[in-house]
């Protein structure tokens, strides 16, 4: 892997992680395109602390607050939030795994991230009685965590479905967004730490600078991303990714056909 390769794959990883436009999904095309049909789970694992990373940095007040007040209900709304992704990932990674493999399920998903983006924010704007965080149920992150497990499928964006479910749940806008990311930190941590032992049997293999490019790329543009997200579900328009996610959707499953 090159530098240029990592750099790619390091602005590709920090922007799609939380743009609702699916990290995973883009990955896989973009790994068809360069040729790089097996990465290194290092290198993926790096990548993805690096948007981690950016997380605490965005949102170092919440962060500080769940770890003063680690009793408080955004700790337990967080933790349960979680349960979904982890019991999916843990009984049904070989069934992920196999998605992995293929343009035309990542394509699939695609469109329906666009038509999950599009229903949500349809359903936002016809609410008038938007929950807080004393307001949110356990019930309400359970049912965003499901969406949060599913979107293990690539093509199925994570933020987005996040994001889309709490606007489902009839969250706030702007605690619907936070929540989507603080909920990606245990996610995120729990797939690194998961992976801690394939990194210490490969190693970097040479690979410092292109890995560290890639890593500061991820945080860089993941911070960017986080910022734009925050911006656009305000203002209710995060439904603009719909027709990038239905177009980008209907190449890949196209050129499905002919990879």
């Amino acid at each position: 892997m090159t530098v240029i390769e990592a750099l790619i794959l390091g602005i590709i990883q920090g922007l799609t992680e939380f743009l609702p436009v699916s990290s995973s999904g883009h990955l896989v095309i973009f790994q068809h395109i360069m040729g790089l049909q097996e990465g290194s789970i290092a290198f993926d694992v790096l990548l993805h602390l690096g948007t981690l990373l950016a997380v605490f940095i965005a949102f170092w007040e919440d962060i500080a607050s769940i770890i003063k007040q680690p009793f408080s209900k955004l700790t337990y709304l967080v933790l349960v939030g979680c349960i979904p992704a982890a019991l999916m990932g843990f009984f049904l990674e070989p069934l992920f795994e196999q998605a992995f493999e293929s343009l035309l399920v990542v394509g699939i998903s695609l469109l329906i991230t666009g038509a999950v983006l599009k229903i949500s924010e349809k359903m936002a704007e016809r609410s008038f009685d938007m929950k807080g965080i004393q307001d949110t149920s356990y019930g309400d992150v359970l049912f965003i965590g499901l969406l949060q497990g599913i979107a293990i499928v690539p093509g199925i964006s994570r933020s987005g479905s996040t994001i889309a479910g709490g606007l489902m749940a009839g969250l706030e806008r702007t605690w619907a967004a936070r929540y989507s990311f603080l909920v990606a930190i245990p996610v995120i941590f729990g797939a690194g730490l998961a992976h801690m032992k394939d990194i210490s049997e490969q190693g970097m293999n040479g690979l410092f600078l292109p890995y560290l490019v890639g890593f500061l790329a991820a945080v860089l543009f993941g911070y960017l991303a986080i910022k734009i997200v925050m911006q656009l579900v305000r203002q209710g328009r995060l439904s603009i990714f719909s027709y990038y996610c239905w177009a980008l959707g209907t190449i890949t499953i196209l050129a499905s056909f002919w990879f």
